[in-house]
């Protein structure tokens, strides 16, 4: 990390204004901050390729380290990494004697590739350029020495395809992305490692999708589409290598699963799979059987339509076996035959257990968070309201587990990052923190969250603050009409863009919220779009449209941002920051910290310097969400 603090270091409160937070903090009863943000003694589990190992994530002086052991035997487990200053990003296993991982610096999301024996030997750093962020291409399964990923080394805006030596090190660039105004923004390769598709962005709005029959070959375009419409290649056809397997809303308004014929760059004409209220864009395989097996949706929860009879058996015998659960597959061996399952609810971040299809034996490896007992947790309950225009809003309330029927209580108002991501049903320590102490949750997919159809998602396009700012609102209402929520008790929190959100509410609707919280959030739509990281410049035009031109929309951005509008705020604020945030800048917060001051508000500000988008260090987690319960408790009380 640099030397040089970003950011002005003398906004942040002095820890004493934090501490006194901290004091007022009712978190009493059974549990506590730390139970729901302690990490997991063990998880992130995976199984080796052959089936004889198990990895997992546990924490080494309070960081997520990699650890393997055998599944059967009383063998220790092997630790294989020993890192104090971050968490382990993500790891995978690339054969029966080596594991892949990623990391990064203080959370600036520059993530840099390492591989380690499984004895601990041999640790190598893959990817030892400065400032360089990767992504996995191919994983070359059937590969044991390399893999293919996609790394901006020589351009930041721009990620080139190598394939690379996991014993040595040794990159061989596959193809070249030099023309940031025609960025390659994806790569894809065949079942056999070959790089055949690439969708390269022209126009600033434009995709071209463009195929290669061969990799010696250069690429050729074969279909143009804007980017609101959206067809991204899944995998190839196992029969007929011309074809791919697509999630295509092209003519229509929801994603559905069809084919793409290569040749001609158009749909086969016969639909896979499609539902009618949300989009549908995963699909997956067996690599052994080379046969498409399942499609994943999700309407209010996880939902699975399957392909193939044998993986339709396996599910429902898993699920006879864990009723009551979301029951998934996290890691299989290469032959199929032994699986880890993961099981999900609303009130437990569940468990994990190993399966062996030979015996048929289902066997619990480890709770996730053995300390907490799922009963004791509120039950996340899926809903819909009408937006004031009619526009239907799919939400998720939370009521703490002694809410008696027809009493009003303490609500906390959560939108969503993003802005164009999506809420789910399972489990959420932060809502799960908040009902403990009494208070009600809504969670909202307001206009512009992803899954719901092209016109949906076009619906938010430059509104920040305006109609997507009145879905948020028109949530609030309901409550307050079904009877849930005091009026005069009503708190709003969000991350980034639920962070922008946050500050809109306060600056807009400022009589609606007795107090409100600012978790890394956009404060000023024209700084914001300043600052963005170098690889999402090519995708600026897009921006523009969809949240507003700086030069072009003055009035609307003006409109739209909080910190222009510094007069309007009169609500209590907290606000929380990560001095290496790569996404929303800590300007953002610290220019809507400044201005308050300069108007004698005291604003607490609380920020990390080791952390980025999001707190990722527990102690820093433990700080902000005591300091938060300390927060509410003055302002709602319970």
């Amino acid at each position: 990390m640099s030397d040089q603090l970003p950011g002005n270091t003398t906004l942040p409160s002095d820890p004493s204004e934090i501490e006194a937070l901290i004091q007022l903090a009712s978190v009493t009863g059974t549990y506590k901050v730390e139970d729901f943000f302690r990490k997991p003694e063990k998880t992130a589990y995976q199984i080796s390729p052959t089936g004889t190992h198990f990895s997992y994530k546990a924490p080494y002086e309070r960081r997520q380290n990699i650890f393997v052991q055998p599944i059967h035997g009383q063998a220790d487990p092997i630790q294989l990494t020993f890192e104090t200053e971050r968490d382990i990003a993500g790891y995978m296993w690339k054969n029966d004697d080596r594991i892949i991982y990623i990391k990064d610096s203080g959370g600036d999301e520059n993530f840099s590739l390492f591989a380690v024996d499984v004895t601990g030997e041999n640790l190598l750093e893959l990817t030892p350029f400065e400032n360089i962020r990767i992504n996995i291409i191919d994983s070359l399964i059937d590969d044991p020495d390399h893999l293919i990923i996609g790394m901006n080394k020589n351009n930041p805006q721009l990620f080139e395809p190598y394939r690379i030596q996991i014993h040595t090190g040794e990159i061989t660039q596959l193809a070249k992305n030099e023309n940031p105004m025609e960025a390659i923004s994806s790569w894809m390769t065949d079942h056999h490692g070959k790089l055949r598709i690439a969708t390269r962005v022209v126009d600033g709005v434009n995709s071209v999708l463009m195929y290669r029959e061969h990799e010696e070959e250069p690429f050729k375009d074969i279909l143009k589409t804007n980017f609101k419409e959206n067809i991204t290649p899944l995998f190839f056809d196992f029969e007929q290598d011309h074809l791919v397997y697509v999630s295509s809303n092209l003519n229509r308004d929801k994603n559905i699963i069809t084919q793409l014929d290569l040749n001609t760059g158009k749909e086969t004409g016969h639909t896979i799979f499609e539902h009618g209220e949300v989009d549908v864009n995963a699909m997956s395989y067996s690599h052994k059987r080379k046969v498409p097996t399942t499609i994943n949706y999700f309407t209010s929860k996880r939902q699975t339509h399957f392909l193939d009879r044998q993986r339709q058996e396996l599910q429902a015998t898993l699920e006879a076996k864990l009723p009551g659960y979301e029951v998934v597959l996290s890691s299989a061996s290469r032959d199929e035959a032994r699986y880890i399952v993961r099981t999900y609810s609303d009130r437990s971040l569940g468990a994990y257990y190993f399966y062996d299809t030979h015996t048929t034996e289902l066997k619990k490896i480890v709770d996730v968070s053995p300390w907490i007992d799922e009963n004791d947790m509120a039950p996340m309950q899926p809903i819909k309201y009408n937006a004031r225009d009619g526009v239907t809003i799919n939400a998720y309330l939370t009521l703490p587990t002694k809410h008696q029927e027809g009493q009003q209580i303490p609500f906390v108002i959560n939108p969503h990052g993003g802005p164009w991501a999506r809420d789910y049903w399972g489990y959420n320590p932060e809502i799960q923190l908040l009902a403990s102490q009494g208070y009600g949750v809504l969670q909202m997919n307001f206009r512009g969250s992803v899954g719901y159809g092209r016109h949906f998602w076009e619906l938010s396009f430059k509104q920040w603050g305006k109609t997507m700012q009145d879905d948020i609102t028109d949530g609030v209402q309901h409550l307050i009409q079904q009877g849930y929520a005091d009026d005069q008790r009503i708190a709003i929190y969000g991350a980034s863009y639920g962070g922008y959100a946050t500050l809109a509410g306060i600056t807009f609707t400022p009589d609606l919220y007795a107090c409100a919280i600012d978790y890394v959030g956009v404060s000023n739509l024209f700084t914001f779009m300043k600052t963005i990281p170098p690889y999402w410049e090519p995708y600026l035009d897009m921006m523009y449209e969809m949240v507003g031109h700086p030069e072009q929309d003055v009035a609307l951005m003006t409109a739209a941002s909080p910190a222009l509008h510094i007069d309007q705020i009169t609500t209590p604020l907290l606000v929380v920051q990560g001095a290496n945030d790569p996404r929303v800048n800590i300007d953002e917060s610290d220019q809507i910290v400044e201005a308050l001051r300069a108007r004698d508000v005291d604003v607490p500000y609380l920020v990390k310097y080791n952390e980025g988008h999001g707190f990722g260090n527990e102690e820093n987690q433990f700080e902000f969400y005591k300091t938060m319960c300390g927060f509410l408790q003055k302002y709602l009380g319970v």
